[in-house]
């Protein structure tokens, strides 16, 4: 086993440097750019970011008449040397190749870097919205499983039935309408719109935490999570619950389920005493997975609904505003913590199983 792993974390390598090169290739064809959106503020054309080169030649901002000559559209009228100082301050003076080899060298010393609009190093960015996003990932994806499992069980036992029936009607909802649908209905129900005002809109707590004590800041932190919880988690227990259906009845069928009952054992202990380890393997081996999903890629129409600044929301902003420090180090991180998180599920498959061996199926 220690072979294997070490051989998939060697794998990450090339795997997460293919995932960077292709991502810088596409971003170099991708129209506009931090010096665009700097032309475009100095033009009067854009104020979606707040630019950090207040301090820059303001004599050099405009000069009238002078033609730059530049790639850059709408740099007519621009100083040339205000536009080379613009590119050396995004590092856009050197080669394409060279910038590249240069963020890889630093993204394997995790070295972001600095963000471009927001005068910050990108890692304590990410470190500051890191909080909301995992909040969000943890709870959705433990109560979809606290929901899905026992559902799938009861279906499973009921196959067939008009509780099947109508649990998979509510499920196919739920897998059909998007989390964020579910969120604009409870916050038009619940958080203000046009009926009841139970629930805050912004925030993960309220101003006043600091002064709460204990009890009242976990009530008031379950009080602003709660709708923005519940409307990822309805959109995410159908398939989890379905795939623990089916597999208790692929187990449920097998001789050595038969052989139990032949036995005299009870429904229950054959079902939570033989069955229920067995099916649950691919159901637990994937909770890491889930968790992720949860984390990185459900939450930003969510955040975004609910006012909660998380990685979801902050990767949004910064591709809108070519904040391309945030954005290569989001996808880096993301991409890192994806393999490793593909690597533990397949550990947890071992654990749960230990006839599972990886080592032996590569070497078939």
């Amino acid at each position: 086993m220690a072979a294997y792993i070490l051989r998939r974390l060697l794998l990450m390598i090339p795997t997460i440097f293919g995932i960077m090169a292709i991502s810088f290739a596409i971003v170099q064809f991708a129209p506009g750019g931090p010096v665009e959106r700097i032309i475009a503020q100095l033009q009067g054309h854009d104020a979606g970011a707040t630019a950090r080169f207040t301090t820059v030649n303001d004599g050099a901002m405009a000069t009238a008449g002078a033609d730059a000559n530049s790639a850059y559209r709408g740099a007519q009228g621009l100083d040339p040397e205000f536009i080379a100082e613009l590119e050396k301050q995004f590092g856009f003076d050197r080669p394409v190749h060279e910038r590249f080899a240069r963020m890889i060298y630093n993204y394997a010393r995790f070295d972001f870097g600095e963000s471009y609009y927001r005068d910050v190093a990108v890692i304590d960015l990410i470190a500051e919205k890191l909080p909301v996003s995992i909040t969000l990932g943890l709870w959705t994806t433990l109560l979809t499983y606290m929901i899905s499992i026992p559902l799938g069980i009861a279906k499973a036992r009921r196959d067939g039935t008009a509780f099947d029936v109508w649990t998979s009607g509510v499920i196919i909802v739920g897998y059909a309408i998007p989390g964020f649908l579910f969120a604009v209905a409870l916050i038009v129900f619940f958080a203000g719109g046009s009926y009841f005002d139970w629930f805050p809109l912004r925030g993960l707590v309220s101003e006043d935490w600091e002064s709460l004590g204990v009890w009242d800041r976990i009530v008031d932190y379950l009080w602003h999570i709660f709708l923005p919880v519940l409307a990822m988690t309805i959109g995410g227990f159908a398939t989890t619950s379905l795939l623990t259906k089916n597999a208790f009845l692929d187990e449920i069928k097998k001789q050595y389920v038969m052989t139990a009952r032949a036995k005299g054992l009870s429904e229950a202990r054959v079902l939570y005493g033989h069955v229920f380890r067995n099916a649950m393997l691919i159901v637990i081996a994937g909770f890491p997975g889930a968790f992720i999903g949860a984390f990185f890629t459900g939450s930003l129409l969510i955040e975004t609904i609910f006012s909660l600044d998380g990685l979801g929301l902050l990767s949004y902003e910064s591709i809108i505003n070519r904040d391309y420090p945030v954005v290569f180090a989001s996808l880096y991180i993301f991409g890192l913590v994806g393999l490793v998180v593909t690597l533990i599920s397949d550990l947890t498959y071992v654990w749960i199983d230990p006839r599972i061996d990886f080592e032996a199926r590569e070497a078939g």
